[in-house]
C-alpha cells in the first residue's frame, strides 16, 4: 500500500516558471493514502487546491499557523504581532510588494507575506524589533511567530487522522520544509530545492519541481 505524504505546493507541485503542474490532477487523485498539502500560502489556497484536485482536505497552512483536517480549523498562534511588524515596515517605507488589494496578504490569518523586491534590511530590522522569525521560501518573504513550524502541523493532522507522523513521506523544497522532513519517515528534496532542504532531506530527486515529486511518486509505488 502507498504510505500517505505531505507535500509542499511552491516548487514542488509547480512547473519551473510557475504555476501548477497540470500532471498534479492525475497523480494526486489516483495515490491511494491521504496526502497533507503543507505550504506557506494563506489557508483558502491550499483548501481550494485540495477542492480541485477531488482529495480530502488536509491541510496545513501559513507554515503550521493554520491547521485543517476532520472538519476543524485550528488556528495555531496570535496574528497580531506579524501584522503589527508589517504595519511598522510600510511606516518606515517599506513596500509588501502586493499592489493596494494584497490578495496574498487578504485571506491570511496569522502571518505577513512580503514580496522579494523588499527592503530585506529594514525587513530584517522590523522582525528582530517585533521578537518574530523572517523566513525565505524562495518565493516571498514570511514575517511569522517564533515556533510555528509546518512540521508541528504535520504531526498535528496525523494525530487526527490516528496515523504515526514516522509513516508519512514528505517532499519540499525550501527551508520551511525541513522541520516537516524532521517530522516525517522519509523525506525528499526536489533538485530545485534550496541548501537547507537538501541538507535535511533523506534524498534529492534527479528531477525538479514536478518532475521530481513525479518521481518520487514512482518509487514509492
Amino acid at each position: 500500500m502507498a504510505p500517505p505524504l505531505v507535500l509542499d505546493i511552491d516548487g514542488t507541485l509547480t512547473k519551473p516558471a510557475g504555476g501548477l503542474d497540470p500532471r498534479a490532477f492525475e497523480a494526486l487523485p489516483a495515490w491511494d493514502a491521504p496526502i497533507v498539502l503543507a505550504t506557506g500560502k494563506a489557508f483558502p489556497y491550499p483548501v481550494a487546491l485540495c477542492h480541485f484536485l477531488a482529495i480530502p482536505e488536509l491541510v496545513v497552512a501559513e507554515h503550521g499557523g493554520v491547521v485543517y483536517a476532520d472538519d476543524e480549523v485550528r488556528v495555531t498562534v496570535d496574528s497580531e504581532r506579524p501584522k503589527a511588524a508589517a504595519r511598522a515596515f510600510v511606516e518606515r517605507g517599506g513596500d509588501l510588494g502586493w499592489g493596494g488589494a494584497d490578495t496574498v496578504n487578504r485571506w491570511r490569518e496569522t502571518e505577513v507575506a512580503i514580496n522579494l523586491d523588499a527592503d530585506e534590511r529594514l525587513l530584517r530590522d522590523v522582525a528582530a524589533e517585533f521578537d518574530l522569525d523572517l523566513v525565505d521560501t524562495g518565493y516571498a518573504y514570511h514575517l511569522k511567530t517564533p515556533g510555528v513550524e509546518k512540521g508541528d502541523g504535520l504531526r498535528s493532522v496525523a494525530s487526527v487522522l490516528g496515523v504515526d507522523p514516522a509513516e508519512f513521506v514528505a517532499v519540499g523544497d525550501s527551508e520551511n520544509d525541513v522541520s516537516t522532513f524532521e517530522a516525517v519517515g522519509e523525506s525528499f528534496a526536489v533538485a530545485n530545492a534550496d541548501e537547507r532542504a537538501r541538507a535535511a532531506a533523506d534524498h534529492v530527486t534527479e528531477g525538479a519541481h514536478m518532475d521530481g515529486t513525479l518521481e518520487v511518486l514512482a518509487a514509492l509505488r
